[in-house]
């Protein structure tokens, strides 16, 4: 009997210690999809458009945040900062993506300018 009850004793100073172990360590966050938008964002080149750069920068600063947040063991604020870093990673990919389809659009409207300029007939050239 006394060996049972010292047997428990162990198994309960054993599971206490685990939990004070589990307890004690940082926060583990799932930063993959904030660090996909700003990985997107950097590969479609938002550094170079400045409205996109904005909101690549904040993105990189909010995932640094959140980084911060988790080790001080606030997780509820670093999941927020994560969800912000990944719309502001998004929103540089959109920004980018809408500079370059302006650019586009407009050196096709200069090349149908310039082919009706071209094949315009010579008595439509006086």
């Amino acid at each position: 009997m006394k060996h049972m009850n010292m047997t428990i004793l162990a198994g309960c100073v054993l599971f206490a210690v685990v939990i004070a172990g589990c307890g004690s360590s940082s926060v583990v966050l799932n930063k993959e999809a904030s660090t996909s938008a700003i990985r997107a964002a950097e590969e479609v080149g938002a550094s170079d458009i400045s409205s996109a750069s904005l909101y690549l920068q904040l993105a990189k600063e909010e995932l640094e945040n959140a980084q911060g947040l988790a080790e001080k063991g606030e997780k509820e604020q670093a999941e927020s900062m994560l969800s912000r870093a990944q719309a502001d990673g998004e929103l540089a990919v959109a920004l980018s993506r809408s500079d370059t389809d302006k650019k586009e659009a407009a050196k096709a409207i200069e090349r149908v300018q310039q082919l009706r300029k071209d094949n315009q007939l010579p008595q439509e050239r006086k």
